[in-house]
């Protein structure tokens, strides 16, 4: 049977998830919260945006900036035609006037074809048969025709753009820190990931998050003391609810939120309005996780682990060590500070606020561990307070790590929505 998530608010997830629930997104509706509005995601079928999303993560993986290309280009593709919402960044020269639903959806698979050809052209044989199949099961005339050329102008056009995107950047060896407080890992992960060139923000350092609290604080205390009662791999206390939770966020990011936020392109009977909320979706996604990584590399703070086994040297008189301790759940191998969980499902919230104009949205996510029942949330910030309370329950990070890494990710979303997506003229 499907569950829903009833977890009982900690203290500070509570104060994050109130702040959360009282920011409406800038330039977008406000949460009817007082006519107890509801939105309920049951997903209507598959359509191109949602196939060529699933075509592009077997063709490209997890190359996160790749897949928000995929998805910008099948936005202002059918954004050509539909002319609702200002495109992204391309405009083609081809009218896309009278083209239609043909039309609209020649274009979203040219655009996403011809992006995938580029940007992966060693996948011929994941994204081959479905171009074929999706262009024969369209009508031939000059619905079709126009949809092609205005999605090859918006691949080119946005590939264009993307050239030079960062990938290429050369980095110097990771130093591992020695100090009280500083990350302990060697090679860790995503470095790269902060010099990738933004879609939407100015900089990944615009949001930056403040900082952890200082090691001598109350604050601190408190929340490595949470982590190391909770969390440890021995721990007696942790419920079987709470161990079921930390296990079910898991999966690796990238199936995950790729499977995941698939149901949000198969939740309308609209093409445009499927293309529109998919690609607000993963280019708010990106940018909160490039800006929550580059504040992590910024603050180098350490793990639960190792603060928790070297709390003798952090001068915290409420902290002690534990020289033996371990974590629930394997611990990442990047800096702790501020949770890429957090970043990237507060994101996520926003863009599901803003597009729905409330915050009762209710949707299920699932999970590829063993023996985990798909989750049921009566609104976005469930989702929100879920993974930060798994954050913590696994060991992985501290209380304060996923509230800032929320607010960064709501930050960036807000940002996202306010300069791109908008109606048009």
């Amino acid at each position: 049977m499907h569950r829903t998530a009833t977890i009982p608010l900690s203290p500070i997830a509570a104060v994050l998830l109130s702040a959360l629930a009282g920011c409406g997104s800038l330039g977008s509706p406000a949460p009817d919260a007082a006519t107890g509005r509801e939105v309920t995601i049951s997903p209507r079928g598959d359509n191109v945006v949602a196939t060529w999303g699933q075509v592009a993560f077997k063709a490209i993986g997890s190359t996160n900036q790749d897949l928000v290309t995929v998805h910008l280009a099948m936005y202002d593709a059918v954004m050509a035609i539909a002319r609702t919402h200002q495109p992204y960044a391309i405009r083609p020269a081809t009218s896309g006037a009278g083209a239609g639903e043909v039309g609209m959806k020649a274009a979203a698979v040219e655009a996403a074809y011809r992006t995938l050809r580029a940007l992966a052209p060693a996948g011929g044989a994941t994204y081959e048969p479905p171009y074929a199949a999706d262009l024969a099961a369209l009508p031939e005339g000059d619905a079709k025709r126009r949809g092609l050329a205005i999605g090859a102008e918006v691949a080119a056009g946005l590939l264009a753009l993307r050239a030079n995107d960062g990938r290429a950047t050369v980095l110097p060896p990771y130093v591992a820190g020695t100090q009280p407080g500083q990350f302990r890992g060697a090679n860790p992960i995503n470095r790269i990931g902060p010099f990738i060139k933004p879609f939407a923000t100015r900089s990944h350092d615009q949001f930056r998050a403040p900082g952890p609290p200082p090691l001598a604080s109350e604050a601190y205390a408190a929340d490595l003391n949470e982590v190391q009662r909770l969390a440890s791999a021995t721990s007696t206390v942790r419920s079987a609810a709470q161990t079921e939770v930390a296990r079910f966020h898991t999966e690796p990011p990238p199936p995950f939120w790729t499977r995941n936020l698939r149901r949000f392109a198969t939740a309308s009977d609209s093409l445009a309005d499927n293309a529109r909320l998919s690609a607000m979706l993963y280019t708010a996604h990106h940018d909160a996780v490039a800006a929550c990584f580059e504040s992590k590399y910024h603050h180098n703070f350490w793990r639960p682990v190792s603060a928790i086994q070297q709390a003798d040297t952090d001068g915290n008189a409420a902290t002690r060590p534990d020289p033996a301790w371990a974590p629930h759940v394997p611990t990442p191998n990047h800096p702790e500070y501020p949770a890429a969980h957090s970043c990237a499902c507060a994101a996520v919230a926003e863009v599901l606020r803003s597009f729905y104009g409330t915050s009762r949205v209710r949707f299920e996510f699932d999970s590829t561990v063993a023996g985990t029942q798909p989750h049921r949330y009566a609104g976005p910030d469930d989702l929100v307070r879920e993974i930060a309370d798994a954050r913590v329950w696994g060991g992985m990070h501290f209380r304060f790590s996923t509230t800032d890494g929320a607010v960064l990710g709501r930050r960036v979303a807000e940002w996202v929505v306010k300069q791109h997506f908008r109606p048009a003229d």
